[in-house]
């Protein structure tokens, strides 16, 4: 039986696993009094639900003039001169670099964010929120996005992928991703990630970015004529 009303007013999923739900329970910022227990459950959750959107609205505003921040670094310029004393202007960042390093970070600093506070706060166990937002996000863009952007063209226009070398790369990298995380996690150390697994895979984001680089300026075109992903006429 419930010892008390909270008991048998907040689910017992809840109080199990969010402190903040119990009495006496505290978040990192909420609830501000001990007092906040005995408020009712409507308006309490009415207070809290203010304050996230409150919350949500500043991420968003931080989020905005973070990214306005990188296509202003990413639009920059330079002139360089080349071995026949010709002035080229060419852009400071590669473009395939630029995506995959501050555009991606500034689209996905929200959920890293989120996904690190968790941690730290769990002393590096995981917990519901910092991993649902890592997989919610993958699932999304994998899912969800891909849908949007195939849906929205017009049934009698037709896309076409431009730079197929990248984006070969990055599916590749993009498989190897949820291949090398099913290791890790059900393979090698069960539901673990030892720190040497945590490094090995953060250094795959260079090599990911080296390697589209180079495919970008064309240093593997040899190979993907050899493989028939593009023609030689456009080596």
């Amino acid at each position: 039986m419930a010892e008390n009303i909270t008991d048998l007013l907040v689910p017992d999923a809840c109080q199990a696993s969010v402190p903040i739900c119990k009495v006496g329970g505290a978040g990192m910022i909420l609830p501000l009094s001990e007092s906040e227990a005995e408020m009712e459950p409507a308006l309490r959750a009415t207070i809290y639900g203010v304050a996230m959107v409150y919350f949500f609205i500043g991420v968003a505003i931080i989020a905005d003039t973070f990214v306005a921040a990188i296509e202003e670094i990413t639009a920059r310029w330079k002139q360089t001169t080349d071995e026949n004393g010709k002035i080229k202007t060419t852009k400071v960042w590669n473009e395939t670099v630029a995506t995959l390093t501050l555009m991606a970070l500034g689209s996905s600093a929200p959920e890293i964010f989120i996904a690190l506070i968790d941690v730290f706060k769990k002393d590096f166990h995981a917990a519901q929120l910092g991993p649902s937002t890592i997989v919610g996000s993958a699932s999304f863009n994998l899912m969800v996005i891909v849908a949007v952007c195939v849906v929205v063209i017009p049934s009698d226009e037709v896309r076409v992928i431009k730079e197929l070398p990248a984006f070969y790369i990055t599916a590749a990298f993009s498989l190897g991703a949820y291949l090398w995380a099913t290791f890790i996690l059900v393979v090698n150390t069960k539901d673990q990630v030892d720190p040497w697994e945590a490094i090995l895979t953060f250094l795959f984001l260079p090599m990911l970015v080296w390697t589209s680089y180079k495919s970008d300026i064309g240093a593997f075109d040899w190979i993907l004529v050899k493989l028939g992903v593009i023609k030689p006429d456009k080596v």
